[in-house]
């Protein structure tokens, strides 16, 4: 069988778990799908795709344990700027792509907030500038320019892509540092206090959708969040012993789509089960599910087409998706149109930003990272 070679091997010269590829593009998917529905959401708890944000420490968890692969070993010939330079090229060509895209959206939709106030173009500059160089956004701050306390209003899923380049600075600086048993007890540690904010609805809503915002201190959660799942993804890789299994891509990636896709759970007064819910979802299967993936291998040409498929993309389209989305909500809102009218809208787009991502992956980011490794990266 010919060997596909990941969009993402610039950055990283070691052989690439396929499998995990794959699945990180099925969550990619799950994304897209749970911002689709949220236009038609008033709660968490009538969110038709309604755990699609757990797609976000899914992530997080395959970034530690990729991390992890790659780079555990090399710190004997790799210094911090090295991999800080690395982690950058992999990632940032994408950012600036989707700060574009989030600032062009902003300004079609007439550069005003979702109250109908003006924003001025000063202010919708500096935003974007400020998002070019992950500079968050506090509520009411001038560059808050949507007036919804999104740390990143021009393109609200960078929260986490903010908390990633954290977590990527931690590891750089002393994670990878530490002895496996103490990342051991670290994990645990922050597995048990993540499970504890989210049964004890540290939320508000019994739910792990946090750290787009710093109202309520949702920030400090997604920090949390973040933190558990890289560092369980980097022990995991340390430890790593793969079992047998076989159609590991297609079980695993049934498991992410049924976990995100599964309704709000609340029985009478309380949805303390959704808090339970999620919070076994992370600490739990997300790292089974990564354990399989990662012993699984791809033994057919179809197979690993659509892994190496979904995973070049699943970062672009991550990155790009949701500009079109703010459109998209701002015309079902103030149409009030509803979503058997809107979904013949909507599903066109979601489609037309994989078309988009996979052509910006091949004729923008690719070269672009290719040339800056080139420059920055010793060989």
């Amino acid at each position: 069988m010919t060997k596909l070679v990941s969009a993402a091997s610039f950055a990283d010269t070691k052989p690439h778990y396929d499998i995990l590829d794959g699945l990180r593009g099925v969550a990619a998917l799950m994304v897209l799908i749970y911002h689709l529905f949220e236009g038609f959401a008033t709660s968490p708890s009538d969110q038709i795709w309604n755990h699609g944000y757990l797609a976000v420490p899914f992530f997080f968890i395959l970034s530690g344990f990729v991390i992890g692969y790659a780079y555990d070993d090399r710190w004997n010939r790799m210094s911090i700027g090295e991999f800080c330079k690395r982690r950058l090229i992999r990632l940032h060509p994408m950012v600036i792509a989707g700060v574009v895209l989030g600032t062009i959206s902003f300004l079609v939709q007439g550069s005003v907030k979702w109250d109908g106030s003006h924003v001025a173009t000063s202010l919708v500059m500096l935003a974007m500038l400020c998002t070019m160089f992950m500079i968050p956004a506090a509520p009411g701050a001038g560059i808050e320019v949507r007036g919804n306390g999104e740390l990143f209003p021009l393109n609200g899923p960078y929260w986490s892509l903010f908390m990633e380049y954290i977590g990527n600075i931690l590891y750089a600086l002393f994670i990878h540092r530490l002895p496996t048993k103490v990342l051991a007890v670290l994990t645990a540690l922050m597995g048990v206090g993540l499970a504890w904010y989210s049964i004890g609805n540290g939320s508000g809503s019994y739910h792990l959708g946090v750290g787009w915002t710093m109202a309520d201190g949702l920030h400090y959660a997604g920090m949390l969040l973040m933190l558990f799942c890289y560092t369980a993804g980097l022990l995991m890789s340390r430890v790593f012993r793969p079992v047998k299994i076989r159609g590991a891509f297609w079980i695993c990636g049934l498991f992410v789509v049924v976990l995100t896709a599964m309704p709000y759970l609340q029985f009478g007064e309380t949805a303390v089960a959704n808090g339970i819910y999620d919070a076994v979802a992370v600490v739990v299967f997300f790292p089974i599910l990564v354990w399989l993936g990662a012993s699984g291998s791809v033994t057919d040409e179809r197979s690993a087409w659509i892994c190496k498929f979904l995973g070049d993309v699943s970062y672009p389209v991550y990155a790009i998706h949701y500009p079109s989305l703010y459109l998209f909500y701002a015309w079902v809102w103030n149409n009030h149109v509803p979503l058997e009218q809107a979904l013949p809208v909507g599903v066109p787009i979601l489609i037309a930003n994989i078309i988009l991502a996979y052509v910006l992956l091949h004729y923008y980011d690719m070269p672009v990272r290719k040339w800056l490794s080139k420059v920055f990266l010793k060989k």
